[in-house]
């Protein structure tokens, strides 16, 4: 789950493949931005037993949802919808504008 939560803060802040005339531009991790353990925020799972159902997919849901997740804190935060993956400072201030 831990593994899912940081993979999706990547691809919701931070992770982007760029291109200039068809040609990709981040071919190595110098320039592409993974996170970093020094900015993500301390992760706490919580496990709730239900034996009425079978355990499947503990940790890769995750994922799925961190996008959605960041954007509603922006909005709530600051009242600008982001739309667009990675949310980064410069897409956010450009939600601020238009807001």
């Amino acid at each position: 789950m831990e593994g899912c939560i940081v993979m999706g803060l990547g691809y919701a802040l931070s992770e982007e493949v760029r291109f200039k005339d068809g040609e990709v531009l981040d071919r190595n991790f110098d320039t592409y931005r993974t996170p970093r353990f020094s900015w993500l925020p301390k992760i706490e799972t919580v496990l709730i037993e239900n034996r009425e159902s079978p355990p499947s997919s503990g940790g890769e849901p995750a994922i799925i949802t961190m996008g959605a997740v960041v954007a509603n804190a922006i909005y709530d935060a600051l009242g600008a919808r982001v739309l667009q993956l990675p949310m980064t400072p410069a897409r956010v201030l450009e939600a601020l504008a238009k807001g």
